[in-house]
């Protein structure tokens, strides 16, 4: 198995923190908020190999990182700006054919901060044969569920509906944004795309999977820190300091 972290975005809602700065970079909880995507990875034993694809603004600062972290190949998709982004399932074909990838593949954004155990996504994954998945989280209101990609499911737990932000939502299991795409299923990626399909969000291409292929979706319990803004951030940081036994802040810094 494969995996890729997706760290090719902007973040242009936590400028001016990220004008220089990687989003998944900016420290939370004392250290770069990839590094606890990182430590979930090297928790599934099947994993032999982690790609993180990012942009050229980013891809220098990646490198460096990444010299301290053996298992990771850092690939630069060229991109300068958030006009010309590739979107995150471009940078998933752009990896897949960069690396050559031709195996199972686990896909996590690099902001994408949970508790539960990747290798138990693993087996439950594994249990459903030559099938995709993608963890989910109840969140347990329909307000809230209005502002994810939302799943609905059968009894064996095979999505049945995904639509992203609905406004009358069909369940409250959100999707995070943590998939599993079988390597039969993977060569549809380069199909998706090439049908015209929305680049930009990796649940687009759920919703467009789930029709023609099965995915399953694995219920976690725990922690899921959505960053999208700086009291976000700042949310998630002192949460993780907290963790850490590190003294929380009343405002975020890049300082660690």
């Amino acid at each position: 198995m494969k995996a890729i972290i997706l760290a090719g975005g902007y973040a242009t809602r936590l400028q001016p923190l990220t004008d220089d700065l990687s989003k998944c970079l900016l420290p939370v909880g004392g250290r770069p908020m990839v590094d606890w995507i990182l430590d979930s990875l090297r928790a599934v034993n099947e994993i032999d190999e982690v790609h993180l694809v990012t942009n050229h603004r980013f891809a220098p600062d990646f490198e460096r990182w990444a010299l301290q972290r053996e298992v990771v190949t850092v690939h630069d998709d060229g991109t300068t700006s958030n006009e010309d982004r590739l979107g995150a399932m471009g940078d998933v074909a752009f990896t897949l054919e960069r690396a050559g990838l031709d195996d199972d593949v686990l896909v996590v954004a690099g902001d994408n901060l949970f508790d539960y155990s990747l290798a138990d996504f693993t087996a439950f994954w594994r249990s459903k044969g030559a099938a995709s998945a993608v963890a989910v989280l109840d969140v347990g209101d329909l307000r809230l569920a209005s502002q994810y990609g939302i799943v609905d499911v059968a009894e064996d737990e095979r999505i049945t509906s995904f639509v992203e932000k609905p406004e009358n939502p069909p369940s409250t299991l959100a999707a995070t944004a943590t998939y599993i795409y079988h390597r039969d299923h993977v060569p549809l990626v380069e199909r998706y795309l090439a049908e015209g399909n929305a680049p930009d969000q990796v649940g687009s291409f759920i919703a467009w999977l789930h029709a023609r292929e099965p995915v399953y979706a694995y219920r976690f319990a725990g922690r899921w820190l959505d960053i999208g803004d700086k009291e976000q951030l700042l949310a998630a940081d002192n949460q993780l300091r907290r963790q850490q036994d590190l003294p929380e802040r009343v405002e975020y810094q890049l300082e660690i």
